[in-house]
């Protein structure tokens, strides 16, 4: 569908605030409700004062008080009212009184929305920063069906009011690429931070769906996130949808293994399987609050240059095929990913990695941007509930290598003893000997050119995944 649709008014390529208030309520066509709970009415505001919103809005509303908002949207199971759940509700709510009481017989032209956000700024002891849920369900024609864009933010600022502004810019901006940048949903991500200082509110979660992003895939929307600076990480299931990362790991035990996964091999199935059978039997973890991540950083997957979409959707594919919950990240340190994780939770933390990777934590030229250097870093990734299981290696001479016999540098013996002796390294020992010669880039070089024997070192059904999606520049 073309940005432009009838009955709007041409403005300037990315318009002020009141300038893409006033196109939307120019535009006779365009007719919906705002229902906003938790920071005021900010999004409403800039429709009312741009002028002529009496075409546009039908209703505001914001039920600030619980009981009425119970009463008119349902109660919560976990009693929270900034929920995804929440938001969902209100947007069924509302789009069901619009159709009710605007008849579309007398309305055939018109293209319903319903815009809806719940918010909760930051308190007065500025403990809790604050966040919210916002979305807009919308139809760009007034025969199809609605098409939904929903969205998670953090807010950044330590002044309740300015967050409130910042609310009402983004939302407005949601409402306006809803409307006209829906044919391009990566410049419309872009758009929302139209006009906002981009460290003054962070995206970290969204997802669209209905009939007008049949085509959009919202892990690659997940990656853009992270690639565009609104996040430093985002999370999806095994179904391929984008969830919220305060809600997975929340007083979770977290279990963490980075890798290229370029294809997922045997050698990372065995990795994570041996190390979550010793994770959980962790004196304080238990199984069924513990959730296990397959963790990409952005610098892998630019480790060829410009990020390839479809490899990384063919890693992302292949992980969710498999049952796992896949995390994007901007975290090249490992001690900044145990600062991420260590927000949402102070139960046990896990990184497994191979004794390659764990040999380059202790290369000091790594920390170079932090004032206290390694031994900074070291804190903060020590400090909190961490252990490191280590998965190893054959060196040269068929010897396996681990913990007791890993080479460092002179200067970090008596450093990295310190961390060995005190229970944070965890070898691991039953692993599977056959697998220490498995290595992706081998296997990916093979699958590329068109070599055989290479289907055994992968998990069972991922090798016909990859010849039937023609993954990784697989020769047909």
């Amino acid at each position: 569908m073309s940005s432009q649709i009838p009955g709007e008014i041409e403005l300037e390529n990315r318009p002020s605030v009141e300038a893409k208030a006033l196109r939307i309520n120019l535009n006779k066509f365009i007719y919906g409700t705002f229902a906003e709970i938790g920071a005021g009415q900010e999004v409403a505001r800039h429709f009312f004062r741009s002028g002529a919103a009496s075409g546009t809005i039908a209703k505001t509303i914001s039920a600030y008080d619980k009981n009425f908002s119970d009463n008119i949207y349902g109660e919560e199971d976990d009693k929270r009212y900034v929920t995804e759940a929440r938001l969902n509700k209100m947007l069924d709510h509302e789009m069901q009184l619009l159709e009710e009481r605007i008849p579309r017989e007398e309305s055939p032209n018109k293209m319903f929305f319903t815009y809806a956000n719940t918010v909760t700024t930051i308190d007065f002891a500025k403990k809790f920063r604050g966040h919210g849920w916002m979305g807009i369900r919308f139809q760009a024609d007034p025969n199809q069906a609605y098409s939904e864009i929903t969205l998670h933010v953090r807010f950044h600022q330590t002044e309740a009011r300015l967050q409130q502004e910042v609310l009402g810019l983004i939302g407005v901006n949601l409402v306006y690429g809803a409307f006209y940048k829906n044919n391009e949903p990566k410049k419309l991500l872009r758009y929302l931070y139209d006009n906002i200082d981009q460290d003054s509110i962070e995206i970290d979660t969204i997802n669209f769906k209905g009939p007008l992003f049949e085509s959009v895939d919202n892990r690659l929307m997940s990656l853009q996130l992270v690639k565009n600076g609104m996040t430093d990480a985002v999370m999806f299931n095994p179904q391929g949808n984008n969830i919220l990362p305060a809600k997975e790991l929340y007083k979770k035990n977290i279990l963490t293994l980075r890798g290229s996964f370029r294809p997922v091999t045997m050698v990372n199935i065995n990795m994570f399987e041996k190390a979550l059978d010793a994770f959980i039997h962790e004196h304080e973890v238990k199984e069924q609050k513990t959730v296990v991540i397959f963790e990409i950083t952005l610098s892998n997957l630019r480790a060829q240059g410009e990020i390839d979409e479809k490899d990384f959707m063919d890693r992302a594919k292949l992980l969710c095929y498999l049952g796992h919950i896949v995390m994007i990240s901007n975290f090249k340190e490992y001690y900044k990913l145990v600062d991420y994780l260590s927000q949402y939770t102070k139960k046990q933390l896990g990184l497994c990695m191979g004794v390659n990777n764990f040999v380059e934590i202790f290369d000091e030229q790594y920390y170079q941007d932090l004032g206290g250097g390694i031994l900074e870093a070291f804190g903060k990734m020590f400090y909190n509930n961490l252990k490191v299981y280590l998965y190893p290696i054959k060196d040269d001479k068929g010897n396996i290598i681990n913990s007791t016999n890993l080479k460092l540098d002179p200067r970090m013996k008596d450093f990295y003893k310190f961390f060995k002796y005190n229970g944070k390294v965890v070898d691991i020992f039953d692993f599977d000997e056959e697998y220490l010669n498995i290595f992706s880039r081998k296997i990916l070089k093979q699958i590329r050119s068109g070599e055989s024997n290479w289907e055994k070192h992968l998990p069972e059904g991922i090798a016909e995944m990859i010849k039937e999606n023609e993954m990784f520049g697989i020769k047909s």
